[in-house]
């Protein structure tokens, strides 16, 4: 029998929804009601009917999988097929699930929305845990959408379950029943068990309908549902957090969000010297996303720390067109719409508010960016500072990619004596492996990170914060609030910039001063179309290619030609192109360096079309 919680999230599906659609926020002129389709028929989830008319012994299997897999009469298989009739597969459509989820062209994903929900209520159950699932494509182009669950702790989905969101996406219609019972079998999944799942999505056009398509896979398997509306992917993960560890973590409310960071936030620059910037104010670049909607009812609580203008704030303009952290850092160039003056510090967040980077102009009218690396290596440092004030010595690292700059990883190394270690491209692998020191700081270098902190160092610095003599139990009460600023479930622009803004007060920096820690090496990335991106694979993070044959010697020798240089070539996760990475003493060292391996790549790899 269905609870009364299940009934009501279920019965309220369409008034809910209808309700948003008078939200304010970005894009809000963008959005058209979806709900005028013809709707499937309940499930007997639904309507609080038992799963059959008669109890089991009493009757036969509805399908071929009940047939062959008793187990399966625990799920409505019948109502499931039912109503995945009007959620269809285009037929020969294969996506994979990857560290980004899936990710393509809004028109193609309503199957796939609708599976997740299923798939969402079987990792609940198997878990025995409140279940993510975000809808949001990022940084990609406002006709893209995507989508990716979030698993206990506010991690990334476990890898083998990766698998079964691919398989389960991929799966035809008359299969779909088989990979369901198959998946519930070898993950051992209780079908009996409880399931709850918390749905959020972000500003695009198609994410309302999606996310709909969302709740009838969640309700039509039994599952309940709390459907957040217009959400940040990091307070989501940031939500899950919380309800799995019973509110140890924090408030699991967007209030609760809110008044955790900027609490830590107001704390930490009443503490700040009125020297570096002086009054602090931040120009913020919003990609026309979800972070200008989230800043705007946040900013209340921290304004008495941080006066923020927002720019792309989703009024006009396009979700990431012409703006937004991926644009700026690909192209070198500040976001269209925001008038910048000389040595003004400005930064800004990707679609969904999970990335950042920081930028200005010189009085020379030179542009300078500040992305991932030097922010790990400005909260590192300003960390390792914190520690040695209190006197204890922890295990503290820094965790990249191949793609950071060759410069931070010499400083951190040589001159900061920061061990670092290398993985491969995907915020999933530097979460994993920042997990294994005390404190562990990730980012890649387009700006997507956060820091991690073992349960025993904040347990220690919470007892040294009320133990410790005044100066040492003043750097202590910092570092207490330097952990509850970074959302230490997932990378959080508005975490991350509100963590950046009281380092810099505290150690009153400008942001001059703060580029000026280190000289990036000059830099270049390159495309080649190749027939089969398979034929290259890697290894060493990424940063050695194993196959074709050939290949890493041709680069090995390239490399030889120039000074302070490296280069390494990757295979996209996404479609047939071989990505070109290459650095070296200067600019046109590394454009050169980096069109020669594009050659070499080229002719040993497959390429096709024009020649690099």
């Amino acid at each position: 029998m269905a609870s009364t919680t299940e009934r009501e999230n279920a019965g309220s599906r369409e008034a809910l929804a209808v309700a948003e659609v008078t939200l304010s926020g970005p894009n809000r002129d963008h959005f058209t009601p979806t709900f005028t389709l013809t709707r499937p028929p309940p499930s007997n989830y639904e309507l609080g009917l038992p799963r059959h008319s008669g109890p089991s012994s009493q009757r036969g299997p509805d399908t071929e999988a009940e047939a062959a897999y008793p187990q399966a009469l625990d799920m409505d298989l019948g109502a499931i097929t039912t109503r995945s009739a009007f959620h269809a597969k285009p037929h020969g459509l294969t996506l994979q699930y990857g560290t980004a989820g899936f990710r393509t062209k809004a028109e193609n994903l309503d199957h796939i929305m609708f599976r997740m929900g299923l798939l969402a209520v079987l990792r609940s159950k198997q878990t025995k845990s409140t279940i993510g699932v975000m809808v949001t494509a990022s940084h990609n182009p406002e006709e893209e959408n995507g989508v990716k669950l979030i698993d206990p702790l506010g991690e990334m989905l476990a890898p083998s379950w990766e698998e079964h969101a691919t398989r389960l996406a991929d799966a035809e219609e008359q299969d779909m029943q088989r990979v369901l019972i198959d998946i519930s079998e070898k993950e051992a999944v209780d079908l009996q068990q409880d399931a709850f799942i918390v749905i959020g999505r972000d500003t695009r056009p198609s994410s309302e309908k999606l996310s709909q398509s969302v709740i009838d896979g969640v309700t039509v398997i039994g599952g309940q549902f709390h459907d957040y509306g217009f959400f940040k992917k990091t307070p989501l993960h940031y939500m899950v957090y919380c309800r799995n560890t019973g509110g140890q973590y924090g408030k699991a409310t967007i209030e609760g969000y809110y008044q955790k960071l900027s609490k830590a936030f107001v704390e930490l620059t009443r503490q700040a010297s009125c020297s570096g910037d002086g009054y602090r104010s931040l120009k913020v670049d919003c990609a026309n996303g979800i972070g200008a909607l989230k800043l705007r009812e946040m900013e209340h609580y921290f304004s008495q720390g941080l006066s923020v203008q927002l720019f792309n704030d989703g009024t006009t303009g396009k979700l990431n067109h012409l703006c937004g952290a991926d644009f700026v850092k690909s192209n070198q160039q500040p976001p269209q719409g925001m008038e910048m003056k000389s040595n003004e510090r400005c930064c800004s967040f990707d679609g969904d508010a999970d990335r950042i980077v920081y930028y200005y102009y010189d009085t020379d009218g030179h542009f300078h960016l500040i992305d991932g690396d030097k922010m790990a290596t400005l909260i590192s440092g300003f960390l390792k500072e914190l520690l040695s004030e209190i006197g204890e010595s922890l295990n503290i690292g820094v965790v990249q990619t191949a793609y950071a700059n060759g410069s931070s990883t010499r400083y951190l190394e040589e001159v900061m004596k920061v061990p670092v270690s290398c993985t491969q491209t995907g915020v999933k692998h530097l979460h994993h492996k920042a997990q294994e020191f005390d404190i562990g700081v990730y980012f890649e270098a387009n700006g997507h990170g956060t820091v991690l902190f073992s349960k025993a160092v904040e347990m220690k610095i919470k007892e040294l914060a009320e133990e410790l003599e005044e100066k040492k139990r003043k750097a202590a009460k910092i570092l207490e609030n330097i952990i509850d600023l970074f959302n230490q479930a997932a990378g959080d622009a508005i975490s991350d910039m509100l963590a950046i803004e009281a380092i810099l007060a505290l150690k009153g920096l400008t942001v001059q001063q703060w580029d000026a820690i280190y000289t990036d090496l000059p830099n270049r990335q390159l495309k080649v179309k190749v027939a089969d991106r398979r034929v290259i694979s890697t290894t060493d993070a990424e940063r050695q290619a194993v196959t074709p044959p050939g290949l890493q010697e041709a680069i090995n020798d390239l490399v030889k030609k120039y000074q302070l240089s490296r280069a390494f070539v990757r295979p996209s996760g996404t479609e047939d192109v071989v990505r070109v990475y290459a650095e070296a003493d200067s600019q046109e060292s590394a454009d050169h360096l980096a069109h020669e391996v594009s050659l070499a790549v080229f002719q040993l790899a497959g390429g096709t079309g024009e020649r690099p």
